[in-house]
């Protein structure tokens, strides 16, 4: 898990949650934005304070790709980090992908509960989209 280990070294680097609050706001910022007709009701994810779009496409050699965006730059974050993760992936490979990641760089620690809910809803959604895909 390559890009876990870099995610993990990447939240490490900062000392405090203020910098790393920070870092998630950036890595939000450089997020590409959903075009606006994928902005459409049928997107949203429900459990999220924030509004989420999220979007699956299956690629040609099986893998998944994963596409979102939000309102807030926390939550982008969130979903640069999870699409890092998850996307171009095989459904058996996200369904075995270990999320303690998570708990490793705090997030689960430092998050607010409202977005708790929603990174635990944007989880459940990739792993809904990849079993029903084996």
């Amino acid at each position: 898990m390559e890009k876990i280990e870099q995610i993990i070294e990447d939240f490490n680097f900062f000392d405090n949650w203020e910098d790393k609050y920070e870092y998630l706001v950036d890595i939000g910022r450089n997020l590409p934005s959903l075009d606006e007709e994928m902005k459409k009701d049928e997107y949203k994810l429900k459990g999220c304070q924030s509004t989420v779009y999220f979007l699956t496409k299956e690629n040609s050699n099986g893998t998944l790709k994963f596409v979102a965006d939000s309102d807030a730059f926390i939550v982008r974050g969130l979903i640069s980090i999870l699409i890092e993760v998850f996307s171009d992936k095989t459904p058996k490979e996200i369904l075995n992908t270990d999320i303690n990641f998570l708990n490793e760089i705090g997030l689960q620690n430092h998050l607010s509960p409202t977005r708790k809910n929603g990174l635990s809803s944007m989880l459940e959604k990739i792993k809904q989209e990849a079993s029903l895909r084996v």
